[in-house]
């Protein structure tokens, strides 16, 4: 049986992409169903998903399916049909990428996993086959407008501060499984009041809506789709935008605008800016915000430091990568490795 994997270099792998002569489409999609063998549904997804030439990454779970990929427009219908061939994924919902250049993926990865959000509930009484109700874009420009209505974000703080609706709260955590019993410790009193649940495209608000109810709350409400779904659904029918600014995303865009406000500012001057980067030495690879001023200063380095490391000799640049301590900090996204900015307290 063949090897279910990529084996070409994923400079190769880019290359191919931007050589590419037709359009891809940028879509992602969830669902919450039982897997029996996860592994065997992720070799025959992997198998059938590749003769389309889909690219992104999934993973598989006894919980279900997350999934964000490119597909080649022309393959659109085969891969729908395939997709909806599956029966607990008929007619299932496909947030289509709003501020999109097809370039989101370059390979095709599928993954099986504990779960395909990791919560960190263990309590065997849980189920998600309670969850909050879900509401369209115009229903949640109706709710923001009550005053008994409290708005949670249930995503991350980098995500949250390049973009959010308005009067959204902050759940300031660092993982999804944190979040959730912070979440009900911070709603403690409000049980009867309208509680909506959103985040970028509906598969982790719709787990803690789940949540939120089986720990007592009454009226808990998911954005069906989460921002992806709402913005597209808001350009379609004219409706004003109550998210504002950018919706951040886990592919090579880092981003797509949702409305021209920039809410963010420069993680290193200070500036309005909402770009996310991560910073070009790979021993540091922090995720921040640069304006383009300082990503020409900088050379796309996060500090003077980062930037003297990047001109070293590739076998130096090896040698300071070394060691257990920087591993574990190349790809954190944690609060704790945010720095101050230039001139406060330090070189950033």
């Amino acid at each position: 049986m063949p090897v279910l994997h990529n084996r070409v270099s994923n400079e190769e792998l880019k290359q191919r992409l931007m050589e590419e002569s037709f359009h891809r489409i940028t879509i992602s999609f969830y669902q919450y169903f039982p897997v029996q063998n996860p592994q065997a549904f992720r070799d025959e997804l992997y198998k059938q998903l590749n003769t389309f030439q889909v690219f992104g990454r999934i993973y598989i779970a006894k919980e279900g399916i997350n999934a964000q990929i490119s597909v080649p427009e022309h393959h659109m219908d085969a891969f729908r049909n395939y997709l909806y061939s599956i029966e607990p994924l008929k007619d299932l919902r496909l947030n289509i990428a709003v501020d999109d250049d097809g370039k989101s993926f370059w390979v095709l990865k599928i993954k099986v996993r504990e779960k395909i959000v990791a919560d960190g509930i263990e309590d065997p009484m849980f189920s998600m086959e309670n969850k909050g109700k879900y509401v369209n874009a115009a229903q949640m420009n109706e709710l923001l407008q009550k005053p008994d209505t409290i708005v949670i974000d249930m995503r991350n703080h980098y995500e949250y501060e390049v973009g959010h609706f308005e009067k959204a709260i902050e759940i300031p955590s660092d993982t999804f499984r944190d979040q959730l019993p912070m979440a009900v410790d911070m709603m403690q009193g409000n049980e009867e009041k309208n509680i909506i649940m959103y985040c970028t495209g509906g598969i982790r608000c719709e787990k803690a809506s789940a949540y939120m109810l089986y720990k007592g709350f009454k009226n808990v409400f998911h954005l069906e789709g989460g921002i992806i779904n709402y913005a597209r659904q808001a350009r379609e029918t004219g409706l004003d935008s109550k998210f504002i600014g950018k919706n951040f995303v886990f592919d090579n865009r880092l981003g797509e605008r949702i409305t021209d406000d920039v809410i963010a500012k420069c993680h290193q001057c200070g500036k309005p800016a909402d770009t996310h980067t991560n910073c070009k030495n790979e021993g540091c690879h922090l995720l921040f915000i640069q304006c383009e001023s300082c990503a020409a200063e900088y050379n796309g380095c996060c500090s003077a430091a980062c930037q003297e490391t990047i001109h070293m000799p590739v076998e130096r640049q090896k040698e300071l990568r070394k060691g257990t301590e920087n591993g574990q900090n190349i790809f954190n996204k944690s609060r704790v490795r945010l720095r101050p900015r230039l001139g406060e307290g330090g070189e950033y």
